[in-house]
């Protein structure tokens, strides 16, 4: 069983809605959205009933469609159909994969108001117009967002629950690890890199630590994800393939926003958007938009024409990254376990960040200018957060870098507006020419 951080946010909308909402959880097919209702419902609830929009019975549908406005026989039809006595305020009804249903959702607002039990919504692709076309979304829902396995829930599922809250020690206080002990946390962070976040891919690993396993679940996914794109990006799934098959190239090159020009020089933004929006609201990827103006509002000046375009989990772009060939021929695995890198192989360090980065709620901005006529106005800044009034650059770098001209250039250039500023890389923590190094897994805590 994978101990997910989810579950926490769950039982807090339990005890604080008393029934007054719902609670959707959104996430990227096979993020463990279904096995966590199902985990919740078990555990907290007298009973429960899971309908399964991705195969429910017609009679079932036929139920929502034209017998919902008699909630009173609505309720016994659903009761006698799964079998299942509903319990007044300690039964809990779960809408799998609503996105493939929305009239259920829609029904929501009536179902709380009635108020005799608790619902749970799921759904993947939830966001995309298709999935909301023709019905009024419910203000009494409640989301929560559901990522891949962090580092920490990593840790747990490897049976390791004291090592993040030490991390964390050291982050807040500013302290080194130590040799020893962040040696032994930057391979287990390594294992994490290459295994990703996904349930499938971290159980098939931790049977008999196996990459191989790993890996073959992951490819199922991308698998998966590409036959999504058949289904709900018709008309421009082609774009939205070209897009994704695209990411290893562009995170590869020194540069990392994305050139639609690698896909066909007469490629313009304005026909490739909707794909990127796709991508990017299936939370397949994690999308980082150039802030030309920065400041505390980073979105007021988001350039969403430049972006650079993350995988959501970082095991997945590994795969990826090699997905004609053979897992034995997986360089990457070989590269990352032995510190090998090279710099261009440097996207999955970055990678990782924005993963990060990500699940700790920020947005992705990065910094980027070009100066065509004084080439040392040119900067490239990786990330870019808002720590209270002030923003944080954030560069990631391999262990042996020899310089940080571009942060060195937008501190001076910003300084006004600058509070901390940091260098993620695989040495431990310290502080050097104003700039906080941490090692990459603290990512986690900014």
């Amino acid at each position: 069983m994978l101990k997910r951080k989810v579950y926490d946010e769950m039982l807090a909308w339990k005890q604080r809605s008393r029934g007054r909402t719902a609670l959707l959880i959104d996430g990227a097919r096979r993020v463990g959205k279904s096995y966590i209702a199902e985990l919740f419902a078990k555990q907290e609830y007298k009973s429960h009933i899971i309908i399964d929009f991705g195969n429910a019975p017609q009679d079932i549908l036929d139920l929502f469609l034209n017998e919902s406005a008699n909630l009173d026989l609505f309720f016994a039809k659903l009761s006698v159909f799964y079998s299942t006595v509903l319990h007044e305020r300690d039964s809990l009804i779960v809408f799998d994969e609503v996105q493939q249903f929305p009239k259920a959702r829609q029904l929501v607002k009536y179902l709380v108001a009635d108020g005799r039990y608790d619902f749970l919504e799921t759904g993947s692709l939830i966001r995309l117009r298709k999935s909301t076309r023709n019905i009024i979304i419910p203000s009494e829902e409640e989301h929560v967002e559901l990522f891949p396995l962090d580092f920490e829930e990593f840790l747990w599922a490897m049976g390791d629950e004291a090592t993040i809250p030490m991390i964390r020690q050291c982050f807040e206080g500013r302290k080194p690890l130590g040799q020893a002990l962040h040696r032994k946390i930057i391979n287990d962070f390594r294992q994490y890199i290459l295994v990703g976040g996904m349930p499938q891919s971290v159980l098939a690993y931790l049977s008999g630590k196996n990459f191989q396993a790993a890996d073959e679940a992951k490819r199922r996914i991308l698998q998966l994800y590409r036959e999504d794109v058949s289904k709900f990006a018709a008309g421009y799934e082609e774009k939205v393939y070209a897009v994704f098959d695209g990411i290893p190239g562009q995170l590869s090159k020194k540069e990392k926003k994305y050139k639609l020009s690698s896909i066909s020089k007469s490629a313009r933004f304005r026909s490739y958007e909707d794909s990127f929006v796709w991508l990017n609201e299936a939370m397949v990827v994690n999308a980082c938009f150039n802030a030309t103006d920065p400041n505390i509002g980073l979105a007021l000046s988001a350039d969403h024409a430049t972006q650079k375009c993350y995988m959501a989990d970082t095991g997945l772009l590994v795969t990826l990254t090699f997905i004609d060939r053979r897992f034995t021929e997986n360089e990457l695995y070989r590269a990352i376990l032995f510190d090998k890198l090279d710099i261009n192989e440097g996207m999955i360090m970055e990678n990782i960040t924005a993963q990060m980065l990500r699940r700790n709620g920020h947005k992705l901005y990065f910094y980027s200018r070009s100066d065509t006529e004084n080439r040392e106005n040119n900067m490239e800044i990786d990330f870019l957060i808002t720590e209270g009034r002030k923003i944080a650059p954030i560069e990631v770098k391999s262990a042996n870098y020899r310089s940080h001209s571009s942060l060195d250039k937008f501190r001076k250039k910003f300084s006004q507006k600058i509070g901390s500023s940091y260098i993620l890389y695989t040495g431990d923590v310290m502080e050097k020419d104003g700039i906080w190094h941490l090692p990459l897994y603290m990512a986690m805590f900014l």
